[in-house]
């Protein structure tokens, strides 16, 4: 039997961005009797810097929305007060940058013949889209739009293309994605097109820092507050009408009035926390039929850059007959100058691959195709660091997709507490689903809810 450590107004499970938004948002209103229990040793979740090559670099989340959209977010203006290091990313002469499977680059003309034809089919969709929402008409894949279009991809190329306009976006294939819910893009259209990379020593996760410190006490930039709890992993949660009891793996028990998770989708969806009772089936049916991403991010160190720097070279792309093999690359000579770093970018399938394999033979790979593009008397990566979220039993996914027919009923079901219990997370964004605003926004809208639920006194 374990100790019961105190009794608390809320328990929050997960200091990531919306486990921190939702605790600052409880404080804010007056409710600062609270407990946040994280699973790992630091506070963030995945918005993670990373020790690598004499760099930081950032192992999750990377970018941040901003530009012409009709909202200013709480999260671009903290970057812009703690002054966050961000570079806009350019893709404007991508077409310019895109290599062969067997080597040489494509002719611009050609590439951008592509990418004309998929964003002309992107915006059949966009409006196919619109439409569906007005008449309340059955939702579809991207590929059964594409389909409709009578345009399917089938050249290394094309399917590149589609790769970079949808994959890359979704973490997810055009076939596990719905038209509906994400053409046109929400994120672009409210926050602006801009896409600011961070690319700071103190991390992306200095934001999650900066929104925390403003309601729990931090010595020497380290957090002492006593409401947050660090490494205790929770594996039960029970509910009755009375309150909440969750219980983590070291035996230890809290009790609220209420509780709000924070985990991931894939935490969700796998048996890492056991209900007690269980979640009612409509429940689990909305967290189980969501969709859960597999993105990997790879970073190799070299002696020194061997490929194109300068304006207008900060992405280039690889074309290979196996859809998303190794297609998107990025050098960090604009944002760290001298670093010899390359970032290699893949999703679904491979990256549910890259995964289970070794790193070295991940580096292989990888440097097979750098041959492909650049020769083979390029020099071999010094190191490799891989992301892999997948098979983190902490988060079991990079973030969350919107798979076809999955309905806007299905999805408040999936945001629904139940009872005492209330569920947040960017899984929970009806809008803004898979990005760091979504997981912000979603974590503040909880923490309103907790709040008039326990000033009705129930």
């Amino acid at each position: 039997m374990g100790s019961i450590s105190k009794s608390y107004s809320v328990i929050i499970i997960g200091a990531g961005i919306s486990g921190i938004s939702a605790a600052k948002t409880l404080n804010d209103g007056g409710i600062n009797d609270i407990v946040i229990l994280e699973a790992t040793s630091r506070i963030g979740g995945r918005m993670n810097k990373i020790d690598f090559g004499g760099q930081v670099v950032e192992l999750g989340a990377n970018w941040l929305h901003a530009g012409e959209g009709p909202i200013c977010t709480p999260l671009l203006e903290a970057a812009n007060k703690i002054q966050l290091n961000t570079i806009i990313s350019d893709y404007s002469h991508v077409a310019s940058r895109v290599h062969q499977q067997e080597g040489g680059l494509y002719k611009k003309n050609e590439v951008q013949a592509a990418m004309n034809t998929a964003l002309t089919v992107q915006e059949f969709g966009a409006k196919l889209s619109e439409t569906n929402q007005e008449i309340d008409q059955e939702d579809m894949s991207i590929l059964d739009m594409q389909r409709l279009y009578k345009w399917t991809p089938t050249t290394p190329l094309e399917k590149l293309v589609d790769y970079y306009y949808y994959d890359y976006e979704d973490g997810d294939s055009p076939e596990a994605t719905s038209v509906k819910h994400t053409l046109p893009r929400r994120e672009f259209d409210d926050f602006g097109d801009g896409q600011y990379f961070i690319a700071d020593l103190r991390g992306f996760e200095s934001i999650v820092h900066h929104f925390a410190k403003q309601f729990l006490t931090y010595t020497n930039e380290v957090i002492s507050d006593d409401r947050v709890e660090l490494n205790q992993v929770v594996v039960e949660v029970l509910y009755t009408n009375n309150g909440v009891s969750v219980k983590t793996e070291g035996g230890c028990i809290y009790e609220a009035k209420a509780c709000i998770l924070s985990v991931s989708l894939g935490v969700l969806q796998s048996n890492l926390i056991e209900f007690k009772p269980k979640l009612p089936k409509w429940k689990r049916r909305a967290i189980c039929e969501f969709s859960v991403t597999s993105f990997t991010k790879i970073f190799l160190k070299f002696p020194y850059a061997f490929w194109p720097t300068g304006p207008g070279t900060q992405f280039f792309l690889y074309a290979h007959e196996k859809r998303g093999y190794y297609p998107i690359w990025k050098h960090y000579e604009n944002e760290m100058p001298g670093s010899n770093i390359l970032l290699v970018m893949t999703s679904g399938e491979e990256s549910r691959r890259i995964e289970q394999q070794s790193d070295e033979v991940t580096k292989n790979e990888a440097m097979d195709v750098l041959k492909k593009m650049y020769g083979n008397t390029i020099p071999e990566a010094k190191d490799i660091i891989v992301s892999k979220w997948k098979s983190n039993k902490f988060y079991m996914g990079a973030f969350s997709n919107w798979p076809p027919n999955y309905t806007r009923q299905k999805h408040a079901q999936l945001q629904a507490p139940i009872g005492r219990v209330y569920f947040t997370g960017e899984h929970t964004s009806p809008d803004h689903f898979g990005c760091v605003e979504g997981a912000y926004y979603a974590g503040c809208n909880t923490g309103k809810e907790v709040i008039k639920y326990l000033q009705q006194g129930l």
